[in-house]
């Protein structure tokens, strides 16, 4: 009898961890690519926004946003390299490359606004020479609203106040890079 009540307890236990909100990548390890890698500041990449998707979004979450930070730039404040809110909730996944404004592949009615590069849409990594390797963390918010009120040229600070104030669960993953 005892047995059989902790793998019950197991069970349920693995099946509540099994069904938390969860970002992944199918493209994106532990390590940067050239595919994601900046093209300027010396870097050569080719500058796409690695291809993510979410799994166990609250149900009532009524949007979606995605941002990468830099906290080891050295800059006192980090570097974002990528802002996209007001994703709507039936989304679960952005494409490679949906970063570039050019491609036109964000989901209808989401925003890229700028990020520490000065641009709209994704600055992909680009740490000074000798640097050592930076923390690039990804990060997916499941939000209370379906619009954060902000337009394109909202600078990150005020987008990520916005995100914390909107916040239902946040899910994240982490990648590195040197130089």
């Amino acid at each position: 009898m005892k047995y059989q009540i902790l793998i019950l307890i197991m069970s349920i236990n693995y099946t509540l961890l099994a069904q938390t909100f969860t970002l992944k990548s199918n493209e994106l390890g532990g390590q940067a690519t050239e595919k994601q890698i900046f093209n300027g500041f010396g870097c050569n990449g080719k500058n796409l926004s690695p291809q993510l998707f979410w799994e166990n979004a609250p149900n009532n979450a009524k949007s979606f946003a995605v941002t990468i930070f830099d906290e080891s730039a050295p800059t006192g404040s980090g570097w974002w390299h990528w802002l996209i809110f007001d994703i709507p909730p039936t989304i679960k996944e952005l494409k490679s490359g949906a970063g570039n404004l050019s491609l036109n592949a964000t989901p209808m009615g989401s925003i890229q606004s700028i990020t520490d590069f000065k641009i709209q849409g994704y600055g992909g990594p680009c740490p000074p020479e000798g640097h050592g390797f930076h923390k690039y963390i990804v990060t997916v918010y499941a939000l209370k609203t379906d619009k954060l009120g902000l337009d394109a040229h909202a600078n990150p600070a005020l987008v990520g106040f916005m995100l914390e104030q909107n916040v239902i669960a946040k899910s994240s993953l982490i990648f590195y890079y040197k130089r």
